[in-house]
């Protein structure tokens, strides 16, 4: 993804892209102007505390659709140290809550133009470590996430919805599994539930010029015919 263009201020642009965001729960913010809005989503980055590690370089990414991206790096840590998870996101009245794709929450509250975090019931760490995130402008990760979600295959394009998410975004290389797809749909025009191992990308698109969130498969791809997000 190339870099992301970021307002003057990021502690004003993160509340107004919180505020673009269950409104419902506290008063509407002032609305951001097109130049604020236009990057797809705003990075923070920072070296959080480790209990069993140098420290977790942790990356940040919110998209304007609601969703997020983390990837964390366990720094001097032993075996797989580098792992990426994804969810949606929606803000209180001074709180910015993550709920992942398995339904566990994390929570950050902002700091001038930082984010810090919380601990697992939203209160604040006393702790003289740093549990900041800075504004940052880093490319979405590649690290491979266990996503689940219907895909379907529409000759030219392919879309993927995720079941955690309820989010839908193109797939940049359905066609390696387009096979498979027809194999485990039988006939007619039916999604069918995909298990996969894969990450996002921003794209531009030819057509309009607008920046688009892409699925990119890396592995262990399974098609599960007959089955949904309901009845995995």
């Amino acid at each position: 993804m190339k870099k992301r263009i970021f307002c003057a201020a990021a502690a004003l642009s993160l509340f107004s892209l919180f505020g673009c965001n269950n409104r419902a729960e506290v008063p509407a913010l002032a609305p951001a102007s097109a130049s604020e809005l236009k990057p797809m989503q705003q990075s923070w980055r920072g070296v959080l505390p480790c209990a069993d590690c140098e420290g977790i370089d942790t990356a940040l990414f919110l998209e304007k659709d609601g969703t997020w991206v983390m990837n964390q790096h366990y720094q001097g840590a032993k075996g797989r140290t580098v792992f990426a998870s994804y969810g949606t996101w929606a803000r209180t009245a001074d709180k910015l809550v993550l709920t992942d794709s398995d339904g566990e929450k994390q929570y950050f509250r902002a700091r001038g133009e930082a984010l810090e975090m919380l601990d697992r019931e939203g209160n604040a760490i006393t702790s003289s470590l740093n549990y900041r995130l800075e504004p940052g402008n880093d490319p979405l990760p590649e690290t491979p996430m266990t996503m689940t979600g219907m895909y379907q295959d529409d000759a030219d394009t392919a879309t993927f919805t995720d079941c955690a998410t309820k989010r839908q975004a193109g797939v940049a290389n359905h066609a390696a599994l387009e096979r498979d797809y027809l194999a485990a749909r039988g006939t007619g025009q039916k999604p069918v539930l995909l298990v996969v191992e894969a990450h996002f990308s921003m794209t531009v698109s030819p057509t309009n010029g607008t920046v688009q969130k892409q699925l990119v498969t890396d592995r262990n791809v399974a098609f599960k015919p007959g089955k949904d997000c309901d009845n995995p």
